[in-house]
Formats: C-alpha cells, sequence, structure tokens
C-alpha cells in the first residue's frame, strides 16, 4: 500500500478535496480518486471527509493507495506482433479473428489475455492491473491498436481520440467501382433502429461521424480505398462505406444478403488498420506507426489484380 501526505498551502486554500488531490495525484484518473474518498481511503486531517470539502490553509491530507486488484482475466501465451513499445505504450499489429477485451463469449484467447501474459510492467488503472485499451478494432478488422500500461498514459491517449489528435488511416477492398477518387461521407452514425446488433447512419442517438475516402485501385468489380476517419464511432467505417453503396467485401453484417459475391471471397471483412501518427503522451514525441496489409488481403489483391 502507497501513502500520500501532502499540506494545504495558500494557494490550495478553499479548492475541492477531489481537485486538490487531482492536481497533486496527476498519474491517478479523476474519477479513481473520487472512489478512493468514496471508499474513506482519504483524510483530512485524520478525518474522512466528501469529495467536495473544501480545504483550509495548513490541513494534513493523506491518502491510502490499496495494492492493484488482479483483472478477472486470465494470462495466455500468445504471440504478438508488436509494432512499438515502452513502459508507458505498445502499439500492436492485431491480427483478424482477435477480439480485444474479453466479453461474454469470448473469455479467452483475447489481446488483452495475451497482453497480461507479455506485460510485466503494468501500473494500474482504475486501480486494476490491466492494460488500458484505448481504442478497439472489430473482431474481424486486423491492424494497429493502441494500449496504455499507465493511467497516465490512458488517460491522456483517451482524451487525444476524444480531441481527434491521433490521425489514422485504414485500408480497405469494397464492392463495386467507386466513382470519385476521393470524397468525404459525413453522416451520424448510431444504433440501427430495428437491429440492435447494427449500427447506422441517422440510427437512434446518432452522433457526428465523417470518414474521408482516397480511391487505390478500381478493378473489375471492386475498389481499393485508403480511408481516414475523423471520428471513431462503432462500425463507422463498415456503415459508411455501406451507405454509399460500396460496402466492405466479406462484411458479414453490412454487405447485405451475399457479403461475397461472384469471385469477391474473403473469410472475413476485408478492412485493415494500416496507420496511426500521434504524440507520445508523456514524452510528447512524435511517433508514426505502421502495419502492412495482412497475408489475406495481400493474397487477394495479387489474385485478382
Amino acid at each position: 500500500m502507497q501513502n500520500y501526505e501532502f499540506e494545504v498551502d495558500e494557494s490550495s486554500s478553499k479548492k475541492r478535496l477531489d481537485v486538490f488531490l487531482s492536481e497533486n495525484l496527476q498519474d491517478i484518473s479523476r474519477s479513481r480518486l473520487k472512489k478512493l474518498i468514496d471508499e474513506n481511503c482519504v483524510t483530512v486531517n485524520a478525518k474522512s471527509r466528501p469529495a467536495g470539502y473544501k480545504m483550509r490553509l495548513g490541513e494534513k491530507v493523506e491518502l491510502q493507495l490499496p495494492p492493484l486488484e488482479i483483472l478477472d482475466a486470465t494470462s495466455e501465451n500468445i504471440p504478438l506482433d508488436i509494432i512499438f513499445e515502452d513502459e508507458h505504450m505498445l502499439a500492436v499489429n492485431k491480427p483478424a479473428g482477435m477480439v480485444v477485451h474479453p466479453a461474454p463469449g469470448h473469455s479467452a484467447g483475447t489481446l488483452v489475455n495475451a497482453l497480461l501474459h507479455h506485460c510485466n510492467d503494468l501500473s494500474g488503472i482504475g486501480g486494476v492491473e490491466r492494460p488500458g485499451i484505448v481504442h478497439r478494432l472489430d473482431k474481424e478488422t486486423s491492424g494497429l491498436v493502441l494500449i496504455a500500461k499507465s493511467e497516465t498514459a490512458h488517460k491522456i491517449l483517451a482524451m487525444k481520440f476524444k480531441d481527434r489528435e491521433i490521425k489514422k488511416e485504414y485500408l480497405a477492398f469494397v464492392k463495386g467501382k467507386v466513382k470519385n477518387d476521393t470524397g468525404s461521407i459525413d453522416s451520424p452514425v448510431g444504433r440501427h433502429k430495428t437491429q440492435r446488433k447494427k449500427m447506422g447512419t441517422g440510427g437512434n442517438h446518432s452522433r457526428p461521424a465523417c470518414t474521408h475516402y482516397e480511391v487505390l485501385q478500381r478493378c473489375k468489380n471492386w475498389t481499393y480505398v485508403k480511408l481516414r476517419p475523423e471520428t471513431g464511432r462503432t462500425h463507422q467505417i463498415r456503415v459508411h462505406l455501406a451507405s454509399l453503396h460500396h460496402p466492405v467485401i466479406g462484411d458479414k453484417l453490412y454487405g447485405g444478403k451475399n457479403p461475397n459475391s461472384g469471385t469477391l471471397k474473403m473469410d472475413r471483412q476485408a478492412l485493415h488498420a494500416s496507420h496511426l501518427e500521434l504524440k507520445h503522451p508523456v514524452s510528447g514525441a512524435s511517433l508514426s506507426f505502421s502495419a502492412n496489409l495482412p497475408i489475406d488481403m495481400e493474397n487477394f489483391l495479387q489474385s485478382h489484380k
């Protein structure tokens, strides 16, 4: 158990307890600090106080940080294609078919299970010893995923995604010939009105979503495109492409009754997260990560030229 002690100076007088702690313990999220206050892990002059307590000059604040809880997930020795790693974060090239996070029906074989085995320096997120999944890819989408090792990195990376400071690029094979060389799909995405597993443009509780695209190659009855999503809505790229009547080849959810029509056959949706650009969450250094087309998409490309 870690112990922290602070004394309230003149500049902190009259500040809320949770604000005071957040300013002095920037490696711990404000929501986590609020939980610690509620669990009586924080005292002011040896007395428990609520999060909104106004600090007074000279008061002594103590925080007892409990040991990290162990995540209720099994560590599994699953090979990982690691593009980048330091003490704060990783970038991993996820294969198609791998679920990112354990969920009902997928309690093993996930990226998190693999990371728990690989990482021996997780500093904990939300009081739990776990890797911080900052964003997700669908099970059948391959490519780059960022993972935080610390609460600080997790908080900053999540904010960078929210503020659209991380540039993302995807590669996809779509049905039909896309007419324009470049374009943007600016349509809100939300839960489908009748099919709960699907998202749709203009669905319930839709949120703004924008995807830019560029045609890389046109073939007989399909198109190779590069995509740059500004936002990160669930299934955004797949929904947007389907709304143009150019669904991703092999997409069983949005590809219509026959997602693998004619000779266009893929065992999964032909979508790959190929490139990420960002500032490091701690050092601020510029980072650029790339992941080549996986073998199944490369084989499709070569055999359908």
